[in-house]
């Protein structure tokens, strides 16, 4: 059983919310994407593979493993999201189901990948343990996390700015740690302990382009779960000095004519089972 039933609780009820889901596909997935073609090169994903997209959101991933001929099936627990990934993706078979608990066969799978969504689960390794039982002997898996503050720059802005202008600590459930998994050690333990081998991390280049410095701390605030809780839960002064100082350091560090990139790295981690 979890120790984070009231993380799952908020995490299932916010990504059921449709605005939530469409503020996500229009203005946080560009990051994530950028990370799918790396992560599908990990796992080989070719024609004829039998492939299991867990935490699937709206499709992105799935669209890509069709578009190199495999057979894919995609799981999520957001009805909102699956809607716009069927919509999106008419190839694949969509599932609403627990990444903890998946409702397929042993060994089904040639490979496993999850891009930016095992962060969202309560029991990680229960939902890591189950990804290692679908998938076939010699089967490939594949995930990404995002890399923590001492390696993004855009955690490092927004969690500076919330440490120094509000409170880090304002009511929100406890949860599994964020970017645990773009730690090699922690990711090569649990893992390796699951049963998989050939525990590799690298990291991959993502990054937000932005036409404003304050659009930064808005996708936090709109497109997200748990920042944005963090976020909403700030006394109005606090926020906005957590607004000016994550703008007003995009607008100092990232500027490039007119537009900011700020590096939004993943963590890439493939194991083979």
């Amino acid at each position: 059983m979890s120790d984070y039933e009231a993380f799952g609780r908020m995490e299932r009820e916010s990504w059921s919310d449709a605005s939530r889901t469409s503020r996500y596909a229009e203005l946080f997935a560009p990051a994530p994407d950028q990370a799918i073609n790396a992560l599908l090169d990990a796992v080989d994903a070719k024609n004829g593979d039998k492939a299991l997209d867990i935490c699937c959101g709206q499709g992105n991933v799935s669209e890509a493993l069709i578009a190199r001929g495999c057979e894919v099936s995609g799981l999520d627990f957001s009805p909102p999201m699956l809607q716009m990934a069927r919509q999106r993706v008419p190839g694949a078979r969509f599932v609403e189901a627990d990444a903890q608990d998946l409702p397929f066969q042993d060994s089904h799978f040639d490979i496993v990948v999850s891009n930016l969504g095992i962060c969202h689960v309560p029991d990680q390794y229960r939902a890591l343990s189950e990804a290692y039982r679908v998938l076939r002997p010699g089967g490939q898996f594949a995930m990404t996390v995002w890399c923590g503050p001492d390696v993004s720059r855009s955690f490092e802005l927004l969690y500076a700015a919330i440490e120094a202008h509000g409170s880090p600590d304002l009511g929100i459930p406890s949860g599994p740690d964020f970017h645990q998994f773009a730690k090699i050690d922690i990711a090569s333990r649990v893992l390796s302990k699951i049963g998989f081998s050939s525990v590799n991390l690298t990291v991959v280049d993502c990054s937000w382009e932005l036409e404003r410095p304050e659009s930064l701390c808005e996708i936090f605030e709109k497109a997200t779960v748990r920042a944005a809780m963090l976020l909403a839960n700030q006394p109005p002064e606090r926020l906005s000095a957590i607004r000016s100082a994550v703008a007003n350091a995009v607008r100092e560090r990232f500027g490039n004519g007119g537009r900011w990139r700020v590096p939004m790295p993943a963590a890439l981690i493939s194991a083979r089972k």
